[in-house]
């Protein structure tokens, strides 16, 4: 017998990998280095200019002349200023009636929007146009509509025979005060209505399904079915609006630049008339630092809608 050996098979060796091929290998390096530039673009136009914000808050700098170090001065200062605590308490009026205005409308509107309407798609572009035109352009507009010689309210009203003379919405304080309100509301209106339509047609039809089988009304089936199913997103839309409106300063300024008398000013408004305009840096910043703890109230709100949502999908809130 013949015996048969099998002929070598030659297979090539793998190279050794360089020290930097492992260290790219290595995944929290590569999540880092991915990282990086988003962190450099994060730290350049975000934590520089609030870094910068925080310390001229707590300095007397000038346009033109460098500060010193202050400590608490100018808040101490501000707790004495008539103008900044009417900042303060329209800032939350504005945003409180805003936000109830624009949740109420556009919530409206997206349960409109979310049964079966003739032009449905026309309806929701439609819609939208307000958020689209660009905010300069929407107070431009409402300055003209607001006028106290060519308001189409106005005249409206006046061939209505329901007033005598015009009326003047921008030169006295709470007139000037819900005409803004009234403006906020109809740009704020299209991305509430958009996004809570976006959470309505995430609900299961079968759930509405399986109430009407039960005999529940319409309002039953909006406070047991669709409302708590809608609360997660509607948490994070109101936490954006609840931003947005608060920080508005493009809306407010080009209609009244905080007047008259300074009944009109938001804390931003009023901050970027002290620091940039009246050249006090440092009092601005105070001003505009004073807007944190409004914000991180906001961003707190958020968190607990978000914790709603784990315990509606059967996790535990962390």
């Amino acid at each position: 017998m013949s015996a048969t050996t099998a002929a070598p098979v030659w297979t090539k060796m793998r190279p050794k990998q360089g020290a930097l091929s492992r260290l790219f290998d290595w995944k929290p390096f590569l999540a880092f280095v991915c990282l990086l530039p988003a962190v450099g673009l994060l730290m350049t136009f975000l934590t520089y200019p609030l870094g910068l914000g925080i310390w001229l808050a707590f300095t007397d700098q000038t346009i033109g002349r460098e500060g010193v170090w202050v400590g608490i001065e100018n808040f101490v200062w501000l707790m004495d200023d008539p103008i900044f605590w009417n900042a303060v308490f329209y800032s939350v009026f504005y945003t409180g009636v805003a936000t109830i205005g624009k949740f109420g409308l556009g919530l409206w509107l997206a349960l409109l929007l979310n049964q079966h309407v003739p032009f449905k798609s026309m309806l929701r572009a439609i819609i939208l146009l307000p958020w689209i035109v660009p905010t300069v352009l929407s107070a431009i507009a409402f300055w003209w509509i607001y006028d106290p010689q060519f308001s189409i309210i106005s005249y409206m009203m006046i061939q209505m025979g329901l007033i005598d003379s015009n009326i003047d919405f921008i030169n006295t304080a709470w007139p000037a005060r819900w005409s803004l309100i009234a403006a906020n509301i109809w740009r704020g209106i299209p991305f509430v209505a958009i996004s809570l339509l976006a959470g309505l047609q995430t609900i299961s039809p079968s759930l509405y399904e399986a109430a009407l089988l039960d005999g529940a009304s319409a309002w039953q089936r909006f406070r047991y079915i669709t409302f708590p199913m809608l609360l997660p997103i509607l948490a994070i839309v109101m936490t954006f609006s609840i931003i947005f409106t608060f920080t508005d300063f493009q809306l407010v300024y080009a209609i009244t630049r905080g007047g008259p008398v300074n009944s009109t000013h938001l804390l931003a408004t009023l901050a970027f008339q002290r620091g940039i305009q009246g050249g006090q840096l440092g009092e601005g910043a105070a001003i505009a630092v004073s807007m944190i703890p409004f914000l991180v109230f906001a961003t707190l709100f958020s968190y607990f809608g978000l914790a709603r949502r784990k315990w509606q999908q059967g996790e535990g809130n962390d």
